[in-house]
């Protein structure tokens, strides 16, 4: 089976952040979709996710804002779940986007929420 370039982009990063990775850090994935963008916080050891937030949850929905402001509020969102939760160390695991657009808004202001990575 030949893997199309995206799904090698994937690997390649989700595997350099998983040589370097000390196994006190969780991994934040993040995914997008022409409209919505959704992040979860990963525990590799456990193969478990601890928390996640998405721009297509119920109470998101009726926020009519324009996608970079979206990531904004979802980043926002989840940093404030994370600070619950005592996480602010993370590998931020970018997958197949390039970081910029509504990637690098969410990363920065995850950064001015207290999250380190």
């Amino acid at each position: 089976m030949k893997l199309t370039a995206s799904i090698r982009r994937k690997f390649r990063v989700r595997n350099k952040l998983k040589k370097v990775s000390k196994k006190d850090r969780l991994r934040l994935s993040i995914s997008r979709s022409s409209k919505n963008i959704s992040a979860q916080i990963i525990d590799d050891k456990n193969q478990s996710t601890v928390l996640s937030a998405s721009s297509n949850q119920k109470d998101m929905r009726e926020i009519k804002k324009n996608k970079t402001d979206l990531s904004i509020i979802v980043a926002e969102k989840l940093a404030k779940k994370a600070q619950e939760k005592n996480i602010t160390n993370i590998y931020f695991d970018r997958g197949v986007y390039k970081y910029h657009g509504r990637i690098k808004v969410f990363a920065e202001t995850l950064r001015k929420n207290g999250m380190k990575f």
